[in-house]
């Protein structure tokens, strides 16, 4: 059985209520250490109730302390799984970044509304510590990405643990058009959907494949063929499991006799890259690869010949085009004008254009 002199009184919130009232600056920063030291000593053994008093007692001394030793209870806290959350809260909030800024990027009893709002509200050096938490969910660093300077963009992004949406990754796919540092750092992520990818390295400047070649030396020749194959349209290295599944699952679809164009036209209201690509390629008879060099081409031509050789109307076209304006954050193209285009064009066009494209491209036909 644990001690008494471990376990806070009952009394406690008054007893240090009284001493404050009547202390100087000095005997309130002594009491707060010796508070802390109370409960960072003995933390493992303390019930919710315990805790609770704990924290009534933090939030009492922290309104009546200097900056400094905010500091160090912020210090001492931050890394505790079972630190009081309403001190933890209060120390997060505060202005002063070398208060928060052990907190907001170590605390795990921080809340998600509380990251979010400081997130929202605070100047970048708060968004700096937030970034460093060991785990980022999706809401948050939509704030990061959209609110955070260069800085906080590339700590968020170099973070293995932030979870990025779709929109975060459009943005910054187009931002490290410009920013090299930014395209190393996204190139370097795991988890990079392959659209994205492709986006990315395709616009590849010399300068990231040399970053990329320090950081894995051991690749050096891997991202130089990569880099090379990008420049050139083409793309053959591993795929991610993510479309590795993808393409199984189309392949499946079309050897069953049961995908058509109203389910390559479901995968892109979905946004479904992989499977869209993989479906079209089977249903206008050419390798995936083709398909995909065309699919993440600028101009829409491409895909408006694959889907006419698939003999696609165009409300399934229109699926697949408004996917690919949606995915790589480029401006919306007239649909009307489109429509036209694709209606006036030949099916025998089409598969004349196709067999040129793969004849530059040095493609062969699907089997």
């Amino acid at each position: 059985m644990r001690s008494k002199s471990a376990k806070p009184s009952e009394n406690l919130l008054e007893e240090l209520q009284a001493a404050l009232s009547h202390g100087t600056v000095a005997r309130r920063v002594e009491t707060l250490r010796r508070v802390t030291d109370l409960f960072v000593g003995n933390v493992v053994e303390y019930s919710d109730e315990h805790v609770r008093v704990f924290d009534d007692v933090f939030q009492c001394l922290v309104e009546q302390i200097e900056t400094s030793a905010r500091v160090l209870l912020a210090d001492r806290l931050a890394p505790l799984a079972v630190a009081p959350p309403k001190i933890i809260r209060t120390l997060a909030l505060d202005e002063v970044i070398e208060v928060a800024g052990p907190v907001l990027s170590k605390s795990d009893r921080l809340d998600e509304t509380t990251l979010l709002e400081i997130a929202r509200t605070r100047g970048q050096a708060h968004l700096k510590a937030i970034s460093l938490r060991r785990v980022l969910s999706e809401a948050l660093t939509d704030v990061l990405v959209t609110r955070g300077d260069e800085d906080v963009v590339q700590s968020t992004v170099g973070n293995p643990g932030a979870q990025l949406s779709e929109g975060s990754l459009t943005d910054l796919v187009a931002r490290a058009e410009r920013d090299d540092d930014l395209a190393t750092c996204i190139g370097l992520r795991p988890d990079l959907p392959r659209h994205h990818y492709l986006k990315l390295v395709a616009k590849a400047s010399l300068s990231v494949r040399r970053k990329l070649e320090a950081a894995h030396p051991e690749l050096a020749d891997e991202v130089s063929i990569v880099v090379h194959e990008a420049t050139q349209r083409v793309r053959t290295a591993a795929m991610t499991r993510q479309t590795e599944m993808a393409r199984a699952l189309v392949r499946s679809l079309h050897e069953d006799g049961r995908l058509n164009e109203f389910q390559v036209a479901t995968f892109a209201e979905q946004y479904k890259f992989d499977e869209t690509n993989a479906g079209l390629a089977a249903l206008a008879g050419v390798a995936v690869e083709t398909a995909e060099n065309m699919m993440i081409e600028s101009r829409t031509e491409g895909v408006m010949i694959l889907a006419k050789v698939a003999g696609m109307q165009w409300s399934s076209v229109r699926a697949i085009i408004a996917m690919r304006e949606k995915l790589s954050g480029g401006p919306q193209t007239e649909v009307l004008t489109l429509r036209d285009t694709y209606e006036a064009l030949r099916s025998s066009t089409a598969q004349q254009v196709l067999r040129f494209h793969r004849m530059q491209r040095g493609a062969t036909p699907a089997a």
